[in-house]
């Protein structure tokens, strides 16, 4: 009986409200966007409660999304469309962010890309970010991929680590561990950002369809959200700088500073999903699967972000 009265006597706003789980791949700068709908308290301006917690790269997070572990996954292009064409309920909503976020970072006797046949490539696995990014620099230097030996390695630190007892002769990394490796004498070989088709959505919200279907007006409110985070993020330095600190756990004012003013410029506003890097991204799968279907739609809904459009919420957003 207490029970039920306690129920009667709740606001239905309390009954009503769910708590979202929002999961991030791992602790690059890139995923700035994700940590400040919570550490800037977007979700809380914008009426959902919900929390971040890291699940690493992106195919684990797709399992949990699909699993219904989590309601919003901030995942890389690739590794997205992948699981849609094996049949995952899941579509890209907005992105954050519309490059490739790395550098081609090897041991310091690595000076030119012939040098990297027979060693050793580390990335976070296969099929995500990390492995489309390293196949597109072999082509762009004619080197065989079945030339060297690309190993799933864990996240960035690890990669680091590996990097140094030289158990990795290269990988891709991004700040703050750029910096890091400089300090450690590696060769920074190639910016990823300068690769010919260098367009590639990094940083993309997904749900899943259905969930979209049932709580379209919640999707609404967290893309406002992720929005939001993400202008103030790009505009704001000392914000941006203040997220950083937290997730990154870093004191160092100069790796923050590095940090920030190489994410910042490259974050994207209003948050749409690069059509032009969704067509490299299909492009490269067609070479391998001529049945792959490349109408966009298939992979991406940008309803909600027409729908903000024509509201006036991004103008609004940057004062305009």
């Amino acid at each position: 009986m207490g029970l039920v009265l306690c129920l009667f006597v709740l606001p239905i706003t309390a009954l009503a409200q769910e708590r979202y789980m929002i999961g991030y791949a791992g602790f690059a700068g890139f995923q700035a966007s994700m940590w400040a709908v919570k550490d800037l308290g977007m979700l809380k301006k914008h009426g959902l409660d919900g929390e971040v917690v890291m699940i690493p790269g992106t195919t684990r997070q797709i399992q949990a999304l699909v699993g219904n572990s989590i309601h919003f996954a901030h995942l890389d292009a690739v590794g997205t469309i992948r699981a849609i064409i094996g049949g995952a309920d899941i579509v890209m909503v907005g992105s954050s962010l519309n490059k490739f976020p790395f550098s081609f970072v090897t041991q310091k006797d690595i000076r030119k890309p012939t040098d990297l046949v027979g060693k050793k490539i580390g990335i976070v696995g296969f099929g995500g970010g990390n492995d489309l990014a390293v196949t597109l620099l072999l082509k762009e230097w004619n080197v065989p991929r079945q030339s060297v030996n690309v190993l799933q390695a864990g996240g960035a630190a690890n990669r680091l680590v590996a990097l140094s007892a030289r158990a990795l002769d290269a990988t891709v990394l991004s700040y703050p561990e750029i910096s890091e490796a400089r300090r450690m004498g590696m060769n920074i070989m190639s910016d990823l950002n300068e690769l010919k088709s260098g367009d590639y959505p990094m940083s993309v919200v997904a749900v899943r369809r259905s969930f979209l279907a049932q709580n379209r007006n919640d999707v609404k409110r967290f893309l406002m959200a992720y929005a939001e985070g993400t202008y103030q993020f790009k505009t704001d330095k000392e914000k941006g700088i203040s997220v950083y600190k937290r997730r990154l756990k870093q004191d160092n004012v100069k790796a923050l500073e590095e940090t920030y003013q190489y994410f910042a410029p490259k974050f994207a506003f209003p948050i749409r999903i690069s059509h032009d890097g969704m067509r490299n991204t299909l492009d490269m799968l067609v070479s391998d699967n001529p049945k792959v279907d490349t109408n966009l739609s298939r992979y991406i809904d940008e309803s909600i972000l027409d729908e903000l459009e024509k509201e006036g919420f991004f103008k609004k957003l940057a004062g305009k």
